[in-house]
């Protein structure tokens, strides 16, 4: 007597992407006049991968980022005032702070970077991830080359 296969003997496998398996896209994102957590939090899940269908949790899967405009970032409320950026040198009396007002006028690029930065995973593959984001403070960029797709 012959057994049928049936459906319930059909096995589903996993697909689980390798490192070099996933072929990694440019996207672009004009950062004028939106939220700095909003533009962090819609950045990020590119960056990680998230928004594919093969995404793996300890593969870079993500795509590169490129952002433009990051000198006119929306800071809401009183946050350009009161939000400070604390670096500390290593040193005694070494540690500064800067208000994000001021930040974004001298540096808006590391404002927007270390914001998508702390959405990342904290570990070794959070920041190879961090290494595809790019960012400018004008609408030029020297990645003209790549026709990156618009998020």
């Amino acid at each position: 007597m012959a057994i049928k296969a049936t459906r319930h003997h059909l096995r589903r496998e996993t697909y689980m992407a390798k490192n070099g398996d996933v072929a990694k896209q440019w996207r672009i994102i004009d950062a004028k006049g939106v939220s700095l957590g909003r533009l962090a939090a819609e950045i990020a899940p590119y960056l990680m991968g998230k928004h594919r269908p093969e995404y793996t949790p300890h593969v870079d899967c993500g795509d590169f980022v490129i952002v433009i405009n990051a000198g006119e970032v929306q800071l809401t409320g009183r946050k350009a005032d009161q939000k400070l950026r604390l670096t500390y040198s290593g040193y005694p009396g070494g540690q500064s702070a800067e208000s994000f007002g001021n930040l974004r006028e001298r540096r808006s690029d590391v404002l927007v970077s270390e914001s998508v930065r702390r959405m990342l995973p904290k570990s070794r593959l959070g920041r190879q991830m961090l290494k595809k984001l790019k960012v400018y403070d004008g609408a030029d960029h020297p990645h003209a080359g790549v026709n990156p797709t618009a998020i």
